[in-house]
């Protein structure tokens, strides 16, 4: 296997506390929150009524004219990738398909097309219930049942021909491909909240071994809607104490936190390799130098209480990056704010670290933008890849008080300097027992 080296040269992030990595980095620094009540549709019959949501999110502005009709077949996971890729691609200074075709780049391309790659992780795209609802409305017989006969006859006629193309999960690389003229190894991961990290991982292996220079890759997800927040109540992952105080409903390892939110947000990264982003004379944040994957066994429900296979995964990524714990100077966590949840990666963490865990400064941004599903670990490592570029860390947005049991060094109140030369983040599927971790790497400029 080559040993080629990998950076991040381009963050794109859609995220109820901005689109774009800048404003996404800005409000959290400062604080912000993006969860409120939900607006998106009626929640008054929910015990759960708040919720992350994306404001000013525009298709039709990040692809080109052209191309415009197709946002017509785009679910709402779908246009948060292709906007999150529109940002990445742009962050990165890339002249692809979409940008020159916009009028936003000048000149001949500066990559090989059949040396760009994606990978892209997504979730269970929930159908437009609106739409749906209206179809099945016309198939019901006149004993006001729902009739299968009338739905071939009739119902179905009410669907456009495309409808499922909205709600496929591979849909999310097919548009990203199809508007940056991406043509070399593409895939789709579905691994619910590890989905991001494990595209990543992947994107990484591909640069690394020659099959591509560069990949676009990440995550995107809406859970706002009615089904994904019927999905996270039944499963009783929500807080539902804070419907008057969204701002503090999701606390990650506070000492009184009572459950997650849902939300919608995801994040492409441009990963690259080093050689071929400096001979275009890219911005580097950092390098990408480690990535370990596991799978916990016990339950599709609960997480494996001492945090086992998030420990495996860690102990995979630092050796693969060639560093020991004594080598890390951040922790991004994944910390959704359940009680079990976060206690297990917290256990995790120090079972792979040993006694410095306690020490080495942990970021947690979920307080501020809730549970984004498989977009949710892109953006917590973007995050991380500005904080050790900046060497800055944002604060725990609704935090206040870490709990002892957790044995974090919990970053509250407001943001602190840190000098950060290697940073694991973490990331696992709160149902499915999937567990990746990523390893990044400062670069002196």
């Amino acid at each position: 296997m080559s040993s080629r080296r990998v950076v991040i040269t381009g963050l794109g992030l859609v995220t109820p506390v901005g689109i774009g990595a800048e404003t996404a980095w800005k409000a959290l620094l400062e604080g912000k929150c993006g969860i409120r009540r939900i607006r998106a549709f009626d929640p008054s019959r929910f015990d759960s009524q708040v919720g992350g949501e994306i404001e000013g999110l525009n298709v039709a502005g990040a692809v080109p004219k052209a191309y415009r009709k197709s946002a017509k077949i785009m679910a709402r996971d779908i246009e948060i990738a292709v906007v999150a890729a529109y940002e990445a691609a742009k962050d990165a200074g890339l002249k692809t398909r979409c940008l020159i075709e916009r009028g936003e780049a000048t000149g001949p391309s500066n990559l090989d097309p059949t040396r760009f790659g994606a990978n892209i992780g997504a979730g269970l795209i929930c159908a437009d219930l609106t739409e749906l609802a209206g179809a099945l409305y016309t198939a019901v017989d006149e004993r006001g049942q729902f009739s299968l006969r009338k739905w071939g006859v009739d119902g179905m006629k009410n669907l456009t021909p495309l409808w499922l193309l909205k709600f496929l999960p591979n849909m999310l690389s097919c548009h990203v491909t199809i508007v940056h003229d991406a043509q070399a190894p593409s895939n789709t991961i579905t691994c619910a909240e590890a989905a991001s990290h494990l595209a990543i991982g992947e994107a990484f292996r591909t640069v690394a071994r020659g099959s591509a220079d560069i990949c676009i890759c990440g995550g995107a997800e809406s859970k706002l809607n009615p089904m994904g927040l019927m999905r996270q109540s039944l499963l009783k992952r929500l807080s539902l104490t804070h419907n008057d105080d969204p701002a503090s409903a999701c606390r990650p390892f506070d000492a009184d936190r009572d459950g997650s939110v849902i939300s919608e947000g995801g994040g492409l990264l441009i990963v690259e390799e080093l050689e071929h982003a400096r001979q275009r004379g890219a911005r580097i944040y950092c390098e990408l130098v480690g990535f370990g994957a596991s799978t916990n066994t016990q339950s599709w429900l609960a997480p494996e209480p001492e945090g086992k296979g998030i420990a495996l995964a860690i102990r995979k990524a630092l050796q693969d990056a060639k560093v020991t714990a004594n080598d890390v100077g951040l922790i991004a966590t994944s910390g959704p704010g359940t009680v079990a949840h976060d206690l297990s990666e917290a256990r995790g963490i120090r079972a792979a670290l040993g006694d410095k865990a306690g020490s080495i400064p942990a970021l947690a941004i979920k307080g501020a933008i809730g549970n984004n599903g498989a977009g949710s670990g892109a953006i917590d490592l973007a995050i991380a890849a500005l904080c050790v570029r900046h060497q800055i860390i944002p604060p725990a947005t609704s935090t206040k008080k870490v709990d002892p049991a957790c044995g974090l060094n919990l970053v509250v109140g407001k943001p602190i300097e840190a000098k950060t030369g290697i940073a694991v983040s973490v990331a696992y599927a709160l149902g499915g027992g999937q567990n990746a971790v990523l390893v990044l790497k400062r670069m002196e400029d």
